[in-house]
């Protein structure tokens, strides 16, 4: 079911009118697995019981590392190893598999008979999902929170059909407290909420589907065939295609959950206005890069000052004057390789890894000039760095994304402009529109009319998003998250 379809907007209004109706809190928890199934189910109905497996073993796992001092670390083993085992194989065995003939091609053997593996389709969300349930388990075994004994309740926090499938990634912490907590309804929560679906809606259908447009003419053009600005020009109008989208989502999620009565926390905040690297990954995904963050890169830095990584890092820091590099390189190896089972994903990880290692280095320089002129010049910097990586997220295979690379660092290729001039035109008026409205929030929640906001959002959601949706709602492209 496509969040930018009648069909989604037909479920919500049903769920919603149907969920205060019958307001008694014990209903909630089962209203809301149910119909979250019911959601899932639209999709696919033959992977609901993967999801249910995924639920019901991460929730005797939960309780397996709670009430086992002496063994709960071999549990948590247990159960992440099944989670990563389950992921890898609908999300990674076909990548291996190409990359192990495709190596073997190099010495004269040929494999593609010994693997058969192309039947596998890989389910929609289970990298969200899976990441939530691992979170879980390894808060437990943290003892950062408690086991939840009511099943439904966990089941639901899994299962919540508004970030199931694209995210935000939520903690146990974040959202079970508050599926107790629903008591009755609340009109301000529900338009407010309401306001967040619409815009969402309007971000998709308006800006990212129509930019989706110009990106696939931009990169069906043989890498060959582009000029140095062609390139400049496609990172640029992919990183705009790719935040309009998945903000989006993010806000219809956000707002979905808030017409029934549940906080998410904000996934987005104008990240293209950031002036490092690192506060860009603070802006960007938030959910993603914190789970990352606390669940993969603060353990593995702690590992590599304990043990066997210590010795590697003492090389590496010859170069980078830095030991957390090696955590820092395998994180964002893995965080690209999350995102999809391609060596382009890959290269983008590295790239970002190899961003902020830069940025770690030359922050340490004392510029002995102003505040606002040293966050200019950091925006400066670290917006085309940023937007350049997108290059490889989105090219069609490695051998293209490289070509584009090569491109940019040819002084020679800054003479043509090979792709169709409307899209110039085009990525030059996103660009300008995209910081000024950006600059604009940033005043505006500073400055003395902040209190006339709501009368600005109100005006900005119903009188320009509502003729938007009428005009635009069609599902004709999914959000680009889905695939992840």
């Amino acid at each position: 079911m496509l969040f930018n379809s009648l069909t989604f907007i037909t479920f919500l209004s049903i769920f919603v009118v149907i969920f205060w109706l019958l307001n008694y809190p014990k209903f909630h928890k089962y209203f809301i697995f149910f119909s979250s199934l019911i959601f899932y189910g639209f999709w696919r109905i033959d992977f609901l019981p993967l999801l249910l497996f995924s639920v019901i073993f991460n929730y005797i796992a939960g309780f397996l590392i709670s009430e086992s001092k002496e063994r709960k670390f071999i549990y948590l083993s247990f159960a992440v190893f099944i989670n990563l085992l389950i992921l890898f194989y609908f999300k990674y065995l076909i990548f291996f598999t190409d990359s192990i003939i495709g190596i073997s091609l190099l010495f004269g053997i040929d494999l593609k008979n010994n693997f058969n593996f192309y039947y596998i389709i890989l389910p929609l969300g289970i990298s969200f999902y899976t990441f939530q349930a691992i979170s879980y388990i390894v808060d437990i075994y943290r003892q950062n929170i408690k086991v939840e004994k009511d099943f439904l309740f966990y089941a639901s926090y899994i299962t919540f059909f508004p970030q199931l499938v694209a995210g935000p990634i939520l903690r146990a912490s974040q959202v079970i407290p508050q599926l107790k907590t629903i008591k009755k309804i609340n009109l301000i929560e529900i338009f407010e909420g309401f306001k967040r679906v619409l815009l969402g809606l309007c971000l998709k259908v308006f800006f990212a589907d129509n930019i989706a447009i110009f990106v696939n003419d931009g990169f069906s053009t043989p890498a060959v065939d582009l000029s140095a600005i062609d390139v400049w020009t496609l990172a640029f109008l992919f990183g705009f295609q790719i935040y309009f989208d998945f903000s989006a989502y993010s806000h219809i999620a956000i707002g979905t959950a808030r017409m029934l009565g549940i906080t998410f926390p904000e996934n987005f905040n104008y990240p293209y206005l950031s002036s490092s690297p690192k506060e860009f990954w603070k802006r960007w995904h938030i959910s993603l890069s914190s789970w990352i963050r606390d669940y993969l890169y603060l353990p593995l830095t702690n590992y590599s000052k304990k043990y066997s990584l210590d010795n590697f890092s003492d090389g590496i820091s010859k170069i980078t004057s830095e030991k957390r590099f090696v955590p820092l390189i395998i994180t964002w190896s893995l965080m690209g390789l999350w995102h999809g089972s391609n060596w382009t994903f890959l290269l983008w990880g590295v790239l970002h890894a190899l961003i902020i290692q830069l940025y770690r280095i030359f922050s340490k320089i004392n510029l002995k000039i102003n505040d606002n002129v040293k966050r200019i010049i950091g925006w400066l910097i670290t917006l085309p760095l940023i937007m350049i990586t997108w290059i490889s997220f989105r090219a069609n295979n490695i051998g293209d994304a490289f070509t584009m690379y090569l491109k940019i660092l040819n002084p020679y290729a800054y003479f043509e402009m090979n792709l169709r001039e409307n899209i110039y035109l085009v990525t030059t008026i996103i660009f300008l529109i995209t910081l000024s409205y950006g600059l604009f929030v940033k005043f505006f929640n500073k400055s003395k009319f902040k209190k006339n906001n709501k009368f600005f959002t109100n005006l900005i959601v119903y009188g320009v998003s509502i003729p938007i949706l009428i005009i635009f709602l069609r599902p004709v492209n999914q959000f680009i998250y889905f695939q992840f």
